[in-house]
């Protein structure tokens, strides 16, 4: 399938047609990551939308904390913090 380039203000723009969006699952409003291959190709990802307990889910809460962190322990208040 073609497509043209077009211009919008002071963007280009190109219009995905109906059943291209439809076989993506994409719609209008969608919010999309675009890169650029080095072969000069174009990827549209859909931005996934994160659930706390899946990203809590990935984490091993039984590590260390970071070490910098027990910086923050040892700290002065430096404005109207509450201690």
């Amino acid at each position: 399938m073609e497509v043209a380039l077009k211009k919008m203000g002071n963007s280009t723009a190109v219009v995905i047609p109906p059943p291209v969006l439809r076989d993506l699952g994409i719609g209008a409003g969608q919010p999309l990551t675009l890169d650029t291959t080095a072969d000069g190709r174009i990827v549209l990802t859909p931005k996934r939308k994160y659930i706390l307990a899946e990203l809590i889910a990935q984490c091993d809460l039984k590590a260390a904390p970071p070490a910098d962190l027990a910086l923050w322990d040892v700290a002065r208040p430096v404005g109207e913090e509450v201690l």
